[in-house]
């Protein structure tokens, strides 16, 4: 069963204009679709290295199509994380029954390789540009992560471990925070893949 993430639409679009009265043509695009095309340019080049010519290319949609639909740059950045964020809550890499270990190792090796054909994690790309990104940025990301500690503490507490789950949680959520970031070094899957099997068998035996 997919777990619903409390609070999470009430991030408002910041500063979306899309209700608002437009002259001219209806537009010939979707949000959505804009959203799935930025999200990997942003992913690709970072906030700031990512231009208008490349997200006009890669939306097909010009500069005044994007701006009568978002804000500015800071506004589709931001748009594409809460996009992120609200598809990474739909996976089910946490939430397979039983619960337990194998969930957890699931998550580990899949979800770094299960977005866009992109490799690590956006919301921790994010991390590492919040000097440069709209002060909401970091408020999406505390959210997702929430939401996924929360389901990997859920999955650690039916495996009764001896130290405590939450302790737990938090190692393993670090432990995918610095393999997500190895992504950028190109390492092969095989060789994450390894990492992570040695990593489950100390974490089972804590």
């Amino acid at each position: 069963m997919r777990q619903s993430y409390e609070g999470y639409s009430n991030i408002a679009p910041n500063g979306s204009i899309r209700n608002n009265a437009q002259m001219g043509r209806p537009k010939n695009f979707s949000r959505e679709g804009v959203l799935e095309k930025a999200l990997p340019i942003f992913w690709k080049y970072g906030f700031a290295d990512t231009s208008l010519r490349n997200l006009e290319k890669a939306t097909g949609v010009n500069k005044s199509g994007l701006y009568a639909e978002f804000v500015d740059k800071g506004d589709l950045y931001l748009e594409s994380l809460r996009h992120y964020a609200r598809k990474r809550q739909e996976e089910e890499f946490l939430t397979a029954k039983p619960f337990g270990w194998k969930n957890i190792e699931r998550f580990l090796k899949l979800a770094p390789y299960s977005m866009e054909g992109q490799k690590g994690c956006f919301a921790i790309n994010s991390m590492n540009q919040f000097a440069v990104l709209p002060s909401a940025a970091q408020e999406i990301v505390s959210k997702s992560r929430a939401f996924i500690k929360d389901l990997i503490v859920r999955n650690v507490e039916v495996e009764k471990p001896r130290m405590k789950p939450m302790v737990l949680t938090e190692m393993i959520l670090t432990f995918f925070t610095g393999i997500s970031m190895e992504q950028h070094l190109k390492a092969s899957k095989a060789s994450m893949n390894r990492k992570v099997d040695n990593f489950m068998k100390v974490i089972r035996k804590l």
